[in-house]
């Protein structure tokens, strides 16, 4: 299967109505972080099911189609990679690492690394070093530092909080928005499997943490216990 058939099936499926809402949704206006991104208007549960239909398609094609200036594009060709990855044998799954941080610049907003930066670069880094993480964090690139905080929701669902705990310490006087929310997300799943751990980190760095992220990372808390947060009175 070629790029060029995926595309004309997946054109098949545009619809123009969800496409402006995708285009507001996804903030693609003038300056805003997905500024310029084009959308089909397909939704997700038909693009998962596309992956599976193309998920044997070969890896210059994803790449290819990973290159693509529509959104729904690079979604199903980051769907089709995770699918491969985890049916991959070592020297695939190091190809598909490889290729993801090669194309970073193409996973370029927040539900292209969501959906994928666990499955990939967390999941390949389980059992390796994870300096990369660290040299994302710190990368010039918004989605670059999201991928370094939500990879590590591989490692959260396993147990394992430390590198969550350091590189939220390293986002934490972040200017974005979009990475005060991952944080603080990233901080919830911590707290949900340790809750002493997470209100650990908390009672060190909440009083200088961006208010979004404070909000998200104690948002299934007890209201008395939320308050006392927001009100600085831990």
């Amino acid at each position: 299967m070629k790029t060029d058939e995926i595309r004309k099936e997946l054109s098949l499926h545009a619809n123009a109505e969800k496409a402006e809402i995708f285009r507001r949704f996804f903030k693609t206006g003038p300056g805003e972080y997905g500024e310029g991104d084009q959308f089909l208007g397909i939704q997700v549960p038909l693009l998962r099911r596309f992956a599976k239909k193309y998920h044997k398609v070969a890896l210059g094609e994803a790449e290819r189609l990973l290159h693509s200036a529509i959104h729904e594009e690079r979604l199903l060709a980051l769907l089709i990679l995770i699918l491969q990855y985890r049916t991959g044998d070592e020297p695939k799954q190091q190809a598909i690492y490889t290729l993801y941080l090669k194309n970073t610049a193409f996973i370029n907003n927040w539900d292209l690394v969501d959906v994928s930066s666990e499955h990939i670069i967390g999941a390949h880094l389980s059992d390796r070093s994870r300096k990369v993480l660290y040299k994302l964090a710190k990368s010039k690139s918004l989605w670059e530092r999201r991928i370094s905080i939500l990879a590590t929701f591989h490692f959260i669902k396993r147990g394992n909080f430390i590198d969550t705990l350091k590189i939220a310490r390293l986002l934490l006087t972040d200017q974005e928005d979009l990475i005060h929310k991952a944080v603080g997300w990233m901080l919830r799943e911590v707290g949900k499997r340790d809750l002493e751990v997470e209100q650990t980190f908390l009672k060190e760095h909440y009083k200088r943490m961006p208010r979004t992220m404070l909000r998200y990372a104690i948002e299934k808390f007890p209201e008395e216990l939320r308050k006392k947060y927001l009100h600085g009175d831990i």
